[in-house]
């Protein structure tokens, strides 16, 4: 290979971690937007990313241009496009996973009278593919597909921490840390438990709201990422009351969708209490 045929290269791999960085940044920009920050502007995208504001102007151009984003003139600032949606649909849509066990789910959730939730993680979220609220509770019939809800605080973020790859559960667990130092102690400790406790019998359980009971399980499939099975109830109960009534529905649910993939040849990893 000559000196020009190098350079050529060399010049061709730049160009490439140029684009694929311009992506990244891009993906950030998107990731930004929320329910209640659904209107944001260059500044706004600029604090939320940590990019800086001339990247962010000249991403978010490009973001619209392509129908990603659409600019308000009236309040100088992004709103998500259409083509979001749109891809939130086609994801929806297409996962097997959720073709297979979204039916089971609401059969549990209608005969239970109970909620039934499919997540999986993001970052130190998870993300809620699908949300079946049959709950007496305003606040849980409003926890919709799509939904974030916070890893350290909730059933399902702990019952992915406990069979999460050690390396990335500590890096979250760090995080965690640094968030909110004083009170690190104790969530450390509630979270600790509920890895045990999936690590003993399957599942674990939270009620970071009021009067709600909350239980979780990993459901590990051959050839999928890990997803995190949930159910929960808004009762007055006892708490050992209503986990007592729980479990049982969810392990069956969840046993349920892996007999219904190995029913469809398609090889599945049990879930074993160690």
């Amino acid at each position: 290979m000559d000196m020009q045929d190098a350079r050529r290269r060399a010049r061709g791999r730049a160009a490439s971690t140029l684009a694929n960085r311009s992506l990244e940044r891009g993906i950030e920009i998107l990731r930004a937007f929320r329910p209640g920050a659904d209107v944001l502007g260059n500044g706004e995208l600029a604090e939320r990313t940590g990019l800086a504001r001339s990247t962010v102007s000249r991403l978010t151009q490009s973001l619209v241009e392509t129908g990603f984003l659409q600019y308000d003139a009236t309040l100088r600032a992004y709103r998500l496009g259409a083509p979001v949606l749109s891809l939130a649909h086609a994801m929806h849509a297409g996962s097997v996973v959720l073709q297979v066990a979204a039916p089971m789910m609401r059969e549990l959730a209608q005969a239970e009278h109970i909620n039934v939730g499919l997540a999986m993680a993001d970052r130190d979220e998870m993300v809620y593919l699908e949300s079946i609220r049959y709950s007496r509770k305003v606040s849980l019939r409003t926890v919709v597909t799509g939904q974030r809800v916070p890893m350290a605080l909730t059933s399902l973020g702990r019952a992915w921490l406990a069979v999460a790859p050690a390396e990335e559960r500590q890096a979250l667990m760090d995080t965690f840390a640094r968030r909110s130092p004083s009170g690190w102690p104790a969530l450390e400790r509630e979270i600790l438990d509920a890895m045990a406790q999936v690590a003993r019998q399957g599942w674990c359980a939270a009620s970071w709201q009021p009067e709600v009971v909350a239980l979780s399980t990993p459901l590990r499939l051959a050839h999928h990422p890990v997803h995190i099975l949930n159910v929960s109830v808004s009762t007055k109960a006892p708490v050992a009351e209503a986990i007592a009534e729980l479990a049982p529905h969810l392990m069956q649910l969840a046993e349920k969708i892996r007999e219904a993939f190995a029913g469809d040849d398609q090889a599945t990893q049990r879930f074993s209490p160690s």
